[in-house]
C-alpha cells in the first residue's frame, strides 16, 4: 500500500521560513508527477508548486520568489521551500504525487503564518 507522509509544518512568524518534505513508500513506481496543494478555510484547493520527472517546475503567482519545490528520486521524496512567510499562506498543505495510473495525496500539514 502506497502512503505519502507529510512533515514540516507548524506556527511561524510572517518572515520567517519553513520546510515541508513529503516522502512516498510502498509499491509505488515510475513517479511522473510531484506537487503541493493548500487549502484554506473557506477556500478551494488550489496548486502551489508542482514538479516533473524532468525537472520543470510550475508555481502559482503568490509564491513565486519566496517557495521552491525539489525532488529527491531515489527517496520518493519531494520538498516545498517556503520562505518569506506571509499570513495568507496559512492553510493545509497536501502532497500530491501521480503516476501514469495511480493519483495519491497525503494526509495534509498545517502552516499557520501569525504574529
Amino acid at each position: 500500500q502506497v502512503q505519502l507522509v507529510e512533515s514540516g509544518g507548524g506556527l511561524v512568524q510572517p518572515g520567517e521560513s519553513l520546510r515541508l518534505s513529503c516522502a512516498a513508500s510502498g509499491p509505488i513506481f515510475s513517479i511522473n508527477y510531484m506537487g503541493w496543494y493548500r487549502q484554506a478555510p473557506g477556500k478551494q484547493r488550489e496548486l502551489v508548486a508542482a514538479i516533473t520527472g524532468g525537472g520543470t517546475t510550475n508555481y502559482v503567482d503568490s509564491v513565486i520568489d519566496r517557495f521552491t519545490i525539489s525532488r529527491d528520486n531515489a527517496k520518493n521524496t519531494v520538498y516545498l521551500q517556503m520562505n518569506s512567510l506571509k499570513p495568507e499562506d496559512t492553510a493545509v498543505y497536501y502532497c500530491n504525487v501521480k503516476t501514469r495510473t495511480m493519483n495519491y495525496w497525503g494526509q495534509g500539514t498545517q502552516v499557520t503564518v501569525s504574529s
